[in-house]
């Protein structure tokens, strides 16, 4: 019974330092889908992220829903804001007024994000975000991107608290949402 109870505070230890890694996310600056320059602090209240593509033809469109509604979930149930962030990995792409009308149909709270390649992969650098342009088709310029499926939890200054597989159910994920923004708020 001793190494069941030494095993949990380990875990529990584990679990709370995780929540303060600094070797995840960090300053950025990217331009949103009205054309405007932003920082990971231009949100004003926590955000959940997404790094995807706007021609992905399954997996973005249907995490990015899911990310709405777990945004909406909170709000509605908890009284939490948190701001539902779309960032491309395709910037050659994804330009302000493509991501505009994008991001819209999910949410109208939704921010979509762009940049300069380099600014991309700073920012997929710094959160530790895999992506590549894989050659398709016949024609030159045809691509599509492999990408990791994380979803990123920053709090109100841009800071990283946690992220979730997309694997996590919705419910999981806004019961560790809401654990993590009070663990935040309380200095824990």
């Amino acid at each position: 019974m001793k190494w069941l109870m030494a095993l949990l505070m380990a875990a529990t230890a584990v679990s709370s330092t995780a929540a303060t890694r600094t070797d995840i996310g960090g300053p950025f600056q990217l331009t949103n889908q009205n054309g405007q320059r932003v920082t990971e602090r231009s949100f004003g209240e926590p955000a959940l992220l997404y790094f995807g593509f706007m021609t992905c033809p399954a997996i973005c469109p249907t995490d990015l829903a899911k990310m709405a509604r777990i945004s909406r979930q909170l709000q509605q149930q908890q009284g939490i804001s948190v701001r539902p962030v779309f960032v491309t990995i395709d910037p050659e792409r994804d330009t302000p007024k493509r991501l505009k009308d994008y991001v819209k149909y999910f949410a109208s709270d939704f921010v979509g994000l762009t940049g300069s390649p380099q600014e991309i992969t700073r920012i997929t650098d710094a959160y530790h975000v895999y992506y590549k342009k894989v050659p398709t088709g016949d024609k030159p310029g045809e691509y599509m991107m492999d990408h990791s499926t994380i979803l990123f939890l920053i709090d109100s200054q841009g800071r990283y608290l946690k992220h979730f597989g997309r694997g996590l159910d919705e419910k999981e994920i806004e019961k560790q949402v809401v654990t993590a923004l009070a663990d935040a708020a309380a200095g824990r």
